[in-house]
């Protein structure tokens, strides 16, 4: 029972007299707001405690668990026939488990804090920066173990290291990267399997042809930003990624998606200060990515590449599966070894690469006046259009004037009159100059759109040149404010003027030239059965495409592309089409002459288109295409025919000349 505080009150003789009241209504109100808000709060409690178990239990696991993304392993590249050209190799790696040296950590930072205190030094460094030099001391006495086996000197860095600590002290931290195979056995003799010391094994990139097809198939770099699939367990914890590697040029960046592998991990328990606690609560292996098979075959690609460097020159090949489209070879020179990409590439590496010039894969990048190549498609326009009949003639003089301005034609040795078949064998400029100011640019234009000259090709490769260029009177007009002269026509109808394609292009010109189509799309990937490729007629009857052969056939037989007879490179009974071509490009320091040479074979059969060219690198030297181009050519001819494996023959699309 309450009771309110006594009072006193007068009686009728005025003394006082001392009365009390049994309660007071107001601490009745005051003891019932308190068990009200006691039940508020046992409610609360309550609601904490079990309405919500299941949202405090999974912010306890988010704030004590950790999610630790293992990449998995690329795929593999294989050529045509199964051979690999692009693989993976263990990786040997030494490192140290941080969680594992708390308590050395803290001794070590005692003993350091002693000393500075003892040293009576009264500018002492903070508490973070003493525990920072504790950590590089422990680390370094570890690294020290591995430089007393190893008999290196190896030594930590600090700013790493402390990065690692504060960001990702949950993994291990990397002392020594990519080791050789001999230090790694050394060191698993020698360290103990407790050891915070650990050598760690993981997969990187390895090329065992070194520079071979460098450009096609690229390049990969680490990867911080590592994919992690939706079905990985763990997607709401603090995640923390093993680096992974990404394609960043050629096959390796065009296939990416499919190479990639299958991130794979593993979820910790880890205390209040980030280490793992032993051992992982869930787990789950990584998967490694899919093969590949593409299109390349080892042995023309390897004979390529040894003619074109034979040379001492800049060039590219490619060579071309008429049927499918499927690239047998190409090549890029200068090039450079993969292998300088694994792990990382150095900057003296990259310094020396830029230095020669060596990024750019000339086979789809680097565009080229096509030269005496291109007369090949101003046959096709002039017979097209009418104003060449296959049994046209000039008389070549040496020179033709066109206007007031003086065109040489560079067949010094076989003047007077000269056939459409005798202008492709002896690569007559007057027939074409005549020839073609008769067709007229626009006819020629058309005709190399038709052929799919002023656009990339779509191969699988990254970063295609797109700025290949087909001139006519409307570019001149919008691009440089000109007007189109007949000089214009007589220079573009042979190759030269502002004409800029690729290689690549042109051997798929001279491929859909064989095929008696317009247009071949290449493609990087090999299947089996893969289908014939189809695409728009040329259009040219039996005799027109007849005195074209005609004259391909002499070019290789008695023409510009005779070397292909010579016994390094001839293969007897097997009949090539061919065409060779001089290209000058206006330098500061002079005229640069490219040399090309474009074909197909068997004539009658057709099989194999090939594009080469070869640069020249001093202005004035006379690079033909008969002597530079030429036996690139016929390197990857001569390995065609030595092969056991043939491709699938195509059924005769021309009578023989």
């Amino acid at each position: 029972m309450a009771y309110a505080p006594h009072s006193s009150t007068p009686d009728r003789a005025g003394s006082m007299v001392e009365s009390h009241r049994g309660y007071d209504p107001r601490l009745w109100l005051f003891y019932g707001l308190a068990v009200l808000l006691l039940g508020v709060l046992a409610a609360g409690l309550a609601y904490q405690q079990l309405g919500r178990t299941n949202e405090h239990r999974e912010r306890e696991t988010v704030q004590s668990q950790r999610r630790v993304v293992i990449p998995g392993p690329r795929g593999n590249l294989f050529d045509r026939e199964g051979r690999l050209l692009v693989g993976n190799r263990p990786r040997f790696a030494v490192t140290l488990n941080l969680d594992e040296l708390r308590s050395e950590f803290r001794k070590e930072y005692l003993r350091i804090r002693r000393n500075y205190r003892d040293s009576g030094d009264k500018d002492l460094p903070t508490a973070a920066q003493m525990e920072r030099i504790a950590r590089v001391s422990v680390v370094q006495g570890y690294l020290n173990i591995v430089n007393r086996a190893l008999g290196t000197r190896h030594r930590v860095d600090d700013d790493v290291l402390d990065r690692h600590y504060r960001q990702a002290r949950i993994l291990p931290y990397l002392l020594l990267e990519d080791i050789s195979p001999s230090d790694y056995a050394r060191l698993l003799e020698q360290l103990p399997v407790t050891s915070p010391l650990q050598v760690y094994t993981a997969s990187t990139r390895n090329y065992p042809h070194g520079s071979l097809a460098s450009h096609t198939l690229g390049y990969t770099a680490a990867d911080d930003d590592l994919a992690v699939g939706a079905d990985l367990p763990g997607a709401d914890l603090t995640t923390f990624k093993m680096r992974g590697s990404i394609g960043r040029q050629g096959l390796e960046a065009a296939l990416d998606a499919r190479l990639q592998g299958q991130a794979g991990g593993a979820i910790y328990r880890v205390d209040p200060a980030g280490y793992r606690i032993q051992p992982p609560l869930q787990k789950r292996r990584p998967v490694q990515g899919g093969d590949v098979v593409v299109s390349l075959d080892l042995d023309l690609q390897r004979a390529a590449e040894a003619q074109l460097s034979e040379t001492g020159l800049a060039g590219a090949a490619v060579a071309l599966d008429i049927a499918t489209g499927e690239v047998l070879a190409l090549v890029s020179k200068p090039d450079y070894d993969l292998n300088a990409f694994t792990p990382r590439l150095s900057n003296e590496t990259a310094a020396d690469i830029q230095t020669r010039g060596a990024w750019i894969n000339r086979a789809t990048q680097g565009l080229y006046p096509p030269g005496s190549t291109f007369k090949l498609l101003t046959a096709i326009a002039g017979l097209r259009s009418g104003h060449i009949q296959p049994d046209s003639s000039v008389e070549c003089t040496g020179t033709y004037r066109v206007g007031g301005r003086i065109f040489v034609c560079n067949n010094h040795r076989d003047r007077g009159t000269v056939t459409l078949s005798q202008a492709i064998e002896k690569s007559c400029n007057t027939f074409f100059y005549d020839h073609g100011l008769k067709t007229g640019i626009d006819a020629i234009a058309a005709e190399a759109r038709r052929h799919g000259l002023d656009a990339p090709t779509g191969l699988e490769l990254p970063f295609e040149a797109r700025g290949m260029l087909v001139p006519d009177p409307a570019w001149k007009e919008t691009r440089r404010q000109e007007r189109w002269f007949p000089g214009d026509t007589a220079n573009v109808s042979i190759g030269q003027g502002d004409l800029a394609l690729t290689p690549l292009q042109m051997a798929c010109f001279v491929a859909s030239l064989a095929r008696g189509e317009t247009t071949t799309h290449p493609t990087l990937l090999h299947h089996p059965d893969a289908p014939r490729q189809h695409s728009e007629p040329d259009s040219l009857t039996p005799a027109q495409r007849g005195a074209i052969l005609a004259g391909m056939e002499a070019v290789t037989n008695t023409g510009t592309g005779r070397i292909l007879q010579t016994p390094r490179y001839r293969v007897p009974g097997l009949r090539l089409a061919g065409k060779t071509g001089t290209a000058q490009k206006r330098t500061p320091e002079g005229t640069l002459n490219f040399a090309w040479f474009v074909g197909f074979l068997p004539i009658d059969n057709p099989q194999i288109a090939i594009a080469v060219i070869v640069e020249g690198d001093t202005p004035g030297e006379d690079v033909a295409g008969g002597r530079y181009a030429a036996p690139v050519a016929g390197a990857i001819i001569k390995a065609w025919a030595d092969k056991s494996v043939r491709y699938a023959p195509l059924p005769t699309v021309a009578p023989s000349p």
